[in-house]
């Protein structure tokens, strides 16, 4: 049987809102029990880190890219380590074979991940789905630009629609089933 992967953007940061990390965690539990392998940035930094853990105590199968650079702040417990020269070739190889990408709150490098990812989608350069988790309204200011775009004419009804913004780790969790 093909391996079903999901990659992960997420924050690197500590000290956000537990809310966020609690949700990473239900999500990578409820994937790993449908048998999907999770790929993440594999790191011991921010929901990086908390992906890593939930994965561990579930013994899923959980792969981290890691751009060589980052090395001192690998996850050691990781199933698979992909090392990357570059930010750049790690987004890629994340992205490579995964049957979706989804988005938990991050900062600007996970708004950076979305955004690429979208437009790889339009381009017809990524199949699969794109799934931005707006725990309480996080991600609204960018779901509100998303419709400016469209309004203005700047993007299509469709390429808008590539995205979905479940609002819970629970309705995100679904689509997975």
């Amino acid at each position: 049987m093909e391996e079903r992967k999901v990659a992960i953007f997420c924050s690197a940061c500590a000290g956000i809102d537990e809310k966020y990390n609690e949700a990473a965690r239900e999500v990578v539990h409820a994937l790993h029990s449908f048998g999907w392998t999770i790929v993440s940035g594999g790191t011991v930094k921010g929901t990086m880190k908390v992906i890593a853990d939930a994965s561990l105590e579930c013994g899923g199968r959980h792969i981290g890219v890691i751009p060589r650079f980052m090395a001192p702040v690998v996850y050691p417990h990781l199933s698979e380590v992909i090392w990357t020269d570059t930010m750049s070739e790690r987004k890629e190889a994340m992205r490579e074979g995964a049957a979706a990408v989804i988005a938990l709150p991050g900062g600007v490098g996970t708004l950076d991940e979305i955004i690429e990812t979208h437009v790889l989608a339009k381009l017809d350069r990524f199949s699969g789905r794109l799934f931005v988790l707006n725990i309480d309204g996080f991600y609204d200011p960018f779901i509100a630009l998303l419709d400016h775009y469209v309004k203005t004419g700047m993007l299509d009804p469709y390429s808008r629609g590539l995205i979905l913004f479940p609002q819970t780790a629970e309705e995100l969790v679904d689509y997975f089933k």
